[in-house]
């Protein structure tokens, strides 16, 4: 057992090395991001969310709404049970307050979250918050993970620690370096190569096929990224034109300073780089076969093949990307229609600038990404001989 275990470590000492130093700098630059972050005062903080269960409805005045769609409006007076935190194990009176865009009716037994506040005379007064999804959230979890190892095995669970990779990054080192005032395009960006080469290493390890689709991933968020502020220069836009820029105004202008007019191109960045991994190695992991199959090929025969192979991959993937990126937006988009605007002012509107903007960049990082990957990859390859 040992034997074999020294033997791998032997084979895979570069991917380890690797991987360790992506560790070393991804402990340094969320201790970074991390540090200096004041202390939260509990005594300081009148209202607490924690969870309970539902014992008994008291009174209940919810009803169904058509002119909402079948969406429920009214009060429930109710007690609950106290399951977590400083009132675990108190049982309290609660106001569940129901409306089409907020809150559900609930009944006795659910789980329900409740925000508690504390007044200065000691008394307390709970409200629901809201259903209590933590309890569903882990199980859909677990389904998704059981599918990707049930059909994707060993690749599966090396998919699924790049993507825990990348979440873990995103969470601790750039979300609070963007607020600690970090550049918010050069972070982003450097965020998404640094998650890109630890993802592509913990997948195929260290080699010339993720070489190449690193190298293309790069170019690719690279493109992207050029063409956005490109388009925001020509159409006047930047990140402030966010439909949800205002709530991070607002804490820019209490002293945050937290770079807005960046958070466009970097969400285009993040949302180009999923897309474009897949196209990359995709192309790389087709070259590198068909050397393997003929280590003869030229670097003209290798990248004719790997554009052919591309051009499939263009009409797929920038459909993919675009209706995506649209199907998030639909309920803005069926605002927009039923208010019947002109073409002009449809076309001025900030809003479909800002979409057609991230829509057009993530599509164009994805289809240059292709005749680069696949120009690196057919160099490469062509040049190594078996």
């Amino acid at each position: 057992m040992t034997d074999k275990l020294v033997e791998w470590i032997r084979k895979n000492r570069i991917n380890i090395l690797v991987l360790a130093i992506g560790l070393v700098i991804f402990g340094c630059c969320a201790y970074w991001a991390n540090s200096g972050k004041p202390e939260k005062d509990p005594s300081g903080n009148p209202a607490v969310y924690e969870n309970a269960t539902v014992l008994e409805i008291l009174n209940d005045s919810t009803a169904q709404d058509d002119a909402s769609d079948g969406g429920w409006r009214g009060e429930q007076m109710l007690t609950a049970e106290v399951k977590t935190g400083q009132f675990k194990g108190t049982t309290m009176l609660a106001y569940n307050y129901v409306g089409p865009l907020y809150g559900v009716p609930v009944k006795a037994g659910d789980s329900v979250t409740l925000i508690i506040s504390t007044y200065a005379d000691g008394t307390h007064n709970a409200t629901v918050y809201e259903y209590n999804h933590s309890a569903i959230l882990p199980i859909l979890l677990a389904l998704f993970v059981i599918a990707i190892i049930a059909v994707g095995g060993k690749s599966g669970i090396k998919s699924l620690i790049g993507l825990s990779f990348m979440a873990l990054t995103l969470i601790t080192i750039l979300l609070p370096g963007l607020l600690k005032g970090a550049p918010t395009i050069l972070m982003t960006f450097l965020m998404c190569v640094f998650s890109a080469m630890f993802t592509y290493t913990v997948m195929s390890g260290v080699n010339r096929k993720t070489i190449c689709a690193f190298l293309g991933t790069v170019a690719g968020m690279l493109v992207a990224l050029v063409f956005a502020e490109i388009a925001q220069s020509l159409l006047r836009i930047n990140g402030l034109r966010i439909t949800d820029a205002e709530a991070l105004l607002q804490l820019r202008q209490t002293g945050m300073p937290i770079g807005l007019k960046g958070l466009l191109s970097a969400g285009i960045v993040i949302s180009s780089l999923g897309a474009v991994m897949d196209v990359t190695m995709g192309l790389a992991s087709a070259i590198s076969e068909l050397h393997e199959a003929n280590n003869e090929l030229t670097f003209k025969q290798l990248f004719t093949s790997g554009m052919n192979i591309g051009k499939d991959m263009v009409g797929t993937m920038t459909s993919t990307l675009i209706l995506a990126l649209l199907g998030g937006e639909l309920v803005l988009m069926l605002y927009l229609y039923s208010l019947d605007l002109g073409k002009y002012q449809l076309l001025s509107s900030a809003y479909v600038s800002v979409e057609t903007v991230s829509a057009l960049s993530c599509s164009i990082g994805v289809i240059l990404s292709i005749p680069i990957t696949n120009f690196v990859s057919a160099r490469m390859f062509s040049q190594s001989k078996r």
